[in-house]
C-alpha cells in the first residue's frame, strides 16, 4: 500500500464515531489504539463514556480490536477485560506489521476494517500502509510535553484530512464536510449500555 500522512476521516472525540458510519462503509471490524484515544495515559480504568461507546459499538455488531505499541503492560490487560476486548501489544506501529497480524488472527480483510487513533505518525502511517481505513481522533489529554510537541507538527496534516466529521454522541446535527450520507448518531441502546456499565461498576 501507499505511504501517506493524511488520514481518511477526522473526528473530534472516539465517542463520536458510530457504528452507523461505519457500516456505511462496509466496516464491521474497529481496530483502537489504546493510549489518548481509549483511555489517558497511566488510567486502569476507561472513561464511563467510551466504556459505554464501546459497549454500544459491540451491541451494533462492530468487533472492536485494541492495538497499542505498549509491550507487556499490565495496564493494557487491566483495560481490555474493562472493555472486554481482545488485544494486541507492541505493535510497532507506525510498521503495519501489527495490523496484518490482527488481521490475520480475526481472519478479517483490509476491507472491512478501520483503525482509529490519536496520533498521525504512528496510527495513521500504519493504516494507511496496512490498506485499512484510517480515522484520527482528538486526543483526551495533553500533558506531556513531548506528546503537545509531536500533536503541533501534526496539525497541518490533520488540517489536510477532507472529511471532517463534527459532532459529538448524541447529536442528531452530526455533519461531515467532503462526504455526504452520514447518519446521525442513533443511541438506541446507548441508555442501556450506560445502565450496564453502571451496574458492573456497582
Amino acid at each position: 500500500m501507499s505511504f501517506s500522512l493524511i488520514p481518511n476521516y477526522s473526528f473530534r472525540s472516539i465517542c463520536a464515531l458510530t457504528p452507523e458510519f461505519l457500516k456505511r462503509r462496509g466496516i464491521t471490524l474497529l481496530l483502537l489504539d489504546l493510549d489518548n484515544t481509549m483511555a489517558p495515559y497511566g488510567t486502569v480504568l476507561p472513561p464511563e463514556e467510551i466504556a459505554v461507546w464501546a459497549e454500544n459499538m459491540k451491541k451494533s455488531g462492530i468487533e472492536l480490536f485494541i492495538i497499542t505499541n505498549n509491550r507487556g503492560s499490565k495496564r493494557v490487560e487491566s483495560l481490555a477485560a474493562a472493555f472486554n476486548v481482545s488485544y494486541i501489544m507492541g505493535a510497532n506501529k507506525p510498521f503495519s506489521a501489527g495490523i496484518k497480524k490482527a488481521l490475520k488472527q480475526l481472519g478479517r480483510k483490509t476491507g472491512e476494517t478501520a483503525l482509529a487513533g490519536d496520533q498521525v505518525y504512528t496510527d495513521i502511517i500504519a493504516a494507511n500502509a496496512a490498506g485499512v481505513l484510517s480515522i484520527i481522533v482528538e486526543p483526551l489529554k495533553l500533558r506531556n510535553p513531548m506528546l503537545n510537541l509531536r500533536y503541533w507538527l501534526e496539525a497541518p496534516l490533520r488540517a489536510m484530512c477532507k472529511n471532517k466529521v463534527r459532532g459529538s454522541a448524541g447529536n442528531n446535527n452530526l455533519a461531515v464536510r467532503g462526504d455526504v450520507g452520514i447518519a446521525p448518531y442513533a443511541d438506541v441502546g446507548y441508555a442501556s449500555s450506560r445502565a450496564v456499565y453502571n451496574a458492573r461498576k456497582r
